[in-house]
């Protein structure tokens, strides 16, 4: 069937006519003619209020040329040229769009952002070849339905509208990678999103949306969500499941407290700039080795924790106008770029250090690092009068979050009531950190058939005992800020373990022990 009589059937008035009908002088017959050829055209910017007949019909009329019995060279036959594929209407005053959006089926990239449309014709479900549908910066209130029965659609870019809803059904669009629905009405995202499998890119910024539905973790190929500029006060803790996300953005919103990215390892930038965020604890960093982009600023954090160290690919840290009186030394360690540290009541750094910059802030703060041995009274034996000031088991963690906590204590034993308080409860995390423990709690291997995370860091460990290398589930191991020389060679059982952080030790602290086929990431 030829191109022009699948046009003619979708007019209802039939049959070719010339194309100077209705075109006028808004739409130059150049225009055409070329458009004809290349199967573009760009009206853009022609102070429009409607579209010119001439253009819905450009598959459809025979051309004017074609009534001056002009003869046409073999590229001019106009019965042989090409449908219109790309239609620009951008930058005019077009209020609405006619069912005669039909008459171009073939077209994949339809651009009608800046206009003053209020609704888009049903008739779109018709141009099953779109690829690119730009309808940014207009008027609409709502989406017709019919939207969702463009299947090959890849871009669909809706922002700066008054959209309060979107249609049921949008799920069906699966070949979607790009959405961008930033500047609208929303109070809520469908959970039905979720099965928009082939998104890349989401943008739901400066909308009015208080919660985002935990369904959004199972977008798997999700790489850029923006979430800017809305009312939430959480985020679901499944969106630290989201192993593909690169780039998340939640600044300017209400968030007290961040999820654990325990899956996010390729997350790249996280900005949570703007929000009300009191604490940032080593569960909230661990996790993200490929981070370059760490935007903070403008909360209410007190303290920086020493886990930051374990960032090791940051470039970038905005810590601007929060509450922090200090930093840990060791944040002088990484490579970064640019440090932001303004606005806050610092005490232990001068004024005129931070004046100079970001690389003089971190030569300061390497300066502090001290690499003392332990001496002869760290390693006492810890009798019934040496017992911790504090002993409280936090039996809440051990319920809810599955952590066994006894840090910052400095003690140099681990109380029986802590292991005790286990009891029949799953225990994945174990955090025995900033203590002065000179050996491996025994007991840790009661748990060597559940714990998957260890940290002994800021301790006085001198070696590792073989009850450790009974953790088969182990994988993470954080052993930094102790004074290791070698590590044991029965380590190689631990055949799960990712990662291993082994800064400020022993220089001599070595990794061989490690098996080779383990994929372990160390930091040395």
């Amino acid at each position: 069937m030829s191109r022009l009589k699948v046009s003619a059937e979708r007019d209802s008035r039939a049959g070719f006519r010339s194309e100077k009908t209705d075109c006028g002088n808004s739409v130059p017959q150049g225009l055409l003619k070329a458009a004809r050829k290349s199967g573009q055209l760009n009206l853009s910017g022609r102070n429009l209020s409607e579209v010119p007949q001439c253009v819905w019909r450009i598959n459809v009329d025979i051309p004017e040329e074609a009534n001056q019995n002009l003869s046409f060279g073999a590229t001019e036959r106009w019965w042989e040229q090409t449908d219109l594929t790309k239609l620009i209407i951008s930058n005019n005053k077009l209020q609405s769009l006619t069912d005669d959006l039909r008459l171009l089926p073939a077209l994949t990239i339809l651009d009608i952002h800046d206009n003053q449309l209020t609704s888009l014709p049903s008739a779109i479900r018709e141009l099953e070849n779109l690829q690119k549908l730009n309808v940014s910066h207009n008027k609409l209130e709502i989406l017709p339905k019919e939207i969702t029965n463009l299947r090959n659609l890849k871009g669909l870019y809706l922002q700066h509208n008054e959209l309060t809803s979107i249609p049921e059904g949008f799920e069906q669009l699966f070949s979607l990678e790009d959405l961008d629905l930033s500047n609208n009405r929303l109070t809520a995202v469908p959970a039905s999103f979720s099965s928009l499998s082939s998104l890349l890119r989401l943008n739901l910024s400066s909308n009015r949306l208080k919660s985002l539905p935990a369904e959004i973790s199972r977008m798997k190929r999700l790489k850029h969500l923006d979430c800017n500029s809305n009312l939430l006060e959480t985020v679901p803790s499944e969106l630290a499941g989201m192993d593909s996300l690169e780039l998340l953005y939640l600044r300017r919103n209400k968030l007290r407290f961040l999820p654990e990215f325990s899956s996010c390892r390729l997350l790249k930038e996280l900005h949570v700039g703007e929000n009300q965020i009191e604490m940032l604890g080593a569960e909230h960093l661990k996790h993200l080795n490929s981070i370059l982009v760490l935007d903070l600023k403008d909360n209410k954090l007190k303290s920086v924790p020493d886990e930051i160290i374990l960032l090791q690919s940051l470039e970038r840290l905005d810590l601007s106008n929060n509450d922090i009186s200090s930093l840990p030394y060791t944040l002088g360690n990484l490579r970064l770029k640019f440090l932001a540290l303004e606005g806050n009541p610092l005490r232990t750094i001068r004024r005129e250090i931070i004046n100079k910059g970001t690389q003089e802030v971190l030569k300061y703060l390497r300066s502090k690092i001290k690499d003392d041995g332990p001496s002869q009274n760290d390693c006492i034996t810890e009798t019934a009068m040496t017992l911790p000031s504090e002993s409280i088991v936090n039996v809440h963690a051990i319920i809810t979050l599955k952590i066994l906590e006894y840090s910052d204590k400095q003690t140099t034993l681990i109380p029986d009531e802590v292991f005790d308080a286990v009891k029949n409860n799953i225990i994945t995390s174990i955090n025995f950190s900033k203590n002065q423990l000179c050996e491996v709690p025994k007991r840790i291997v009661e748990l060597k058939d559940m714990v998957s995370d260890v940290n002994l860091s800021f301790n006085k460990l001198s070696f590792i005992s073989l009850d450790l290398c009974l953790l088969q589930k182990l994988t993470f191991l954080d052993l930094r800020n102790n004074f290791l020389n070698s590590l044991p060679e029965e380590m190689e059982l631990l055949i799960r373990l990712q990662m291993i952080n082994l800064s400020f030790n022993r220089k001599k602290t070595t990794k061989k022990a490690i098996n080779k086929k383990s994929p372990c990431l160390f930091f040395v």
